[in-house]
């Protein structure tokens, strides 16, 4: 708690700082709507949101004033869904693992491979009778999801332990999100869950403090893991979305006018992720292995599927409203048989 307090009094801070610099909505009487995520400048979150910005502000230029926070200049993720269920900031990109805290329904997306391919996984996500009682969920808390954001496909990478099978992560401790599932995932997998921030990751693992971590490849260049850690091992564990948030009591309030131009504003954002994602997971593998000397490996993922697979029946009989949504998933697992591909986004 009272880091959460530390952290609104620097937002507040921050609020009167924009206020003071002659940005504030006071005076100009435009609403300021303050985004908070964890990415740096150049990834594609941001730049999808800075497409939001654009978006909303050549149709609403006269009412709305959008801010962007990049790089956790608000607050780790969890201080952010904190501020977006407060009102102190209005939006907030955050991982699906992390939502897993605030609502049991997100647990269904952290499972272990859940989506047999990315054709599945973005068919399933695009879904609204999938996603739509999920994302509604955490009305009641104080926000709503209201668009979901590609975070492509989560692997192992490590210090100095080359991942090609589960035994290899034995005794090793890595760095999950901070969900219930992940950790129970690495405990089957025989590593030493170490949850934290995301923003704590690149000093923990300059110093040891932890083996690797499990991400996509953008962590490796865009947030520079990849200078300390040599090794990414495509053991594709999960694909977990991230999840913009809005503050349910700003979206209710919002006049018709506003809502519809915020609702084909959070389509943009899907829209310019999904496209600018591509792009640069193979700029970044290309990078990561031509400047920063990282190894890519392809491990057999069958031995960590076994391992991690018998979650889901334990995940299904603790939450058993999940089931109709998993079975669902299923379906398009089943329709996109044999599609593959990968790639992955850093949270």
């Amino acid at each position: 708690m009272k880091k959460f307090q530390a952290v609104l009094a620097a937002v507040i801070c921050t609020v009167l700082m924009t206020a003071l610099a002659g940005c504030g909505g006071g005076s100009s009487g435009k609403k300021i709507v303050r985004i908070g995520h964890n990415q740096a400048t150049d990834h594609p979150t941001h730049i999808a949101l800075l497409e939001f910005e654009k978006f909303v502000e050549s149709r609403l230029g006269d009412k709305y004033d959008i801010e962007v926070f990049p790089s956790e200049l608000l607050g780790s993720q969890t201080d952010m869904v904190q501020l977006t269920q407060t009102g102190a900031i209005d939006f907030c990109v955050a991982s699906n693992s992390i939502l897993e805290t605030f609502s049991d329904n997100y647990t269904l997306f952290n499972m272990p491979y859940l989506f047999a391919s990315s054709e599945a996984y973005h068919a399933a996500m695009d879904d609204p009778e999938i996603t739509g009682p999920i994302f509604e969920s955490t009305k009641k808390a104080g926000f709503e999801a209201v668009t979901w954001i590609d975070a492509g496909t989560r692997n192992f990478y490590t210090v100095s332990t080359p991942i090609e099978s589960p035994a290899d992560l034995k005794g090793l401790k890595i760095r999950v999100q901070q969900s219930p599932t992940n950790v129970e995932m690495m405990r089957l997998l025989g590593g030493s869950a170490t949850p934290m921030g995301f923003g704590e990751v690149y000093t923990s693992l300059q110093s040891k403090i932890i083996d690797g971590a499990e991400n996509n490849e953008m962590a490796l260049t865009s947030n520079g893991h990849g200078d300390v850690c040599k090794y990414y091992s495509y053991d594709m564990h999960q694909m977990i979305p991230d999840i913009l948030i809005g503050n349910s009591a700003f979206l209710n309030d919002m006049p018709q006018e506003g809502r519809t131009v915020f609702e084909e504003g959070f389509a943009v954002v899907n829209k310019v992720e999904r496209e600018e994602w591509t792009l640069a997971v193979e700029a970044a593998k290309n990078k990561a292995e031509k400047d920063q000397g990282v190894t890519f490996l392809y491990p057999d993922t069958a031995p960590f599927q076994e391992i991690c697979l018998p979650m889901h029946e334990s995940v299904l009989e603790q939450y058993p409203d999940l089931r109709q949504f998993y079975e669902a998933i299923q379906e398009y697992n089943q329709k996109f048989a044999g599609e593959e591909s990968k790639g992955g986004a850093g949270s």
